[in-house]
C-alpha cells in the first residue's frame, strides 16, 4: 500500500482498479498502432477530399462467407474476401485482390456462374474457361478480383 493511501480515512483510493484498467487500455491501443504499421503498403492509399485535403485509407479489407444448400441437401459454406479466417497475423496475409462470391448453377445441359463483383464494369472482367476450370479476374486501378473455380463436370467452353 502506498504511503498516501494509508493516510486516507476511508481506505485506499476507490478508483485504483479503474486507473489500472485505463492503463491496460492505453497499452492495448499502443500495441494495435504498432501492428497497423505492418499493414502492406499496397493496401494504404491516399484519397483527396472535396476540401482539397488528403486522407490515408486502409483497405479494402473484406472477409465473409456464404451458406447455401447443395444438391444433396447439405449446407455448403464458402469464404470470400482478401483475408483468410484464422490468420495469426492477418496483416501479413491480406492480399490486394479480393475473392468474389460466385454461385455455380448447373442443370442437365449447362453450367452457369453468377459472380458478385461490385465496383467494376462488365468489360473490365476477364473470364478464362477451359473444359475443367473457370478463372475470373479483374485488375483495375481501384479494384482487383481473382477466383479460380473447378467445374462440376467437363464442359465445352462457348
Amino acid at each position: 500500500m502506498k504511503r498516501w493511501q494509508r493516510k486516507m480515512p476511508f481506505g485506499p483510493w476507490p478508483l485504483s482498479e479503474m486507473d489500472e484498467m485505463i492503463r491496460e487500455i492505453e497499452r492495448s491501443f499502443a500495441d494495435q498502432f504498432k501492428n497497423m504499421e505492418k499493414i502492406p503498403k499496397n493496401l494504404v492509399r491516399e484519397r483527396r477530399l472535396p476540401d482539397g485535403s488528403t486522407r490515408k485509407e486502409i483497405g479494402p479489407i473484406v472477409y465473409g462467407y456464404s451458406v447455401t444448400i447443395g444438391p444433396d441437401g447439405k449446407p455448403v459454406v464458402r469464404e470470400f474476401g482478401n483475408v483468410k479466417r484464422g490468420a495469426t497475423q492477418p496483416w501479413k496475409e491480406i492480399q490486394d485482390r479480393r475473392e468474389p462470391l460466385v454461385d455455380v448453377v448447373s442443370s442437365d445441359r449447362d453450367v452457369k456462374l453468377i459472380a458478385e463483383i461490385p465496383g467494376v464494369r462488365r468489360e473490365e472482367i476477364d473470364v478464362t474457361v477451359n473444359e475443367q476450370r473457370v478463372i475470373i479476374s479483374v485488375d483495375t486501378e481501384n479494384r482487383k478480383y481473382y477466383k479460380e473455380l473447378d467445374l462440376p463436370w467437363l464442359v465445352r467452353p462457348e
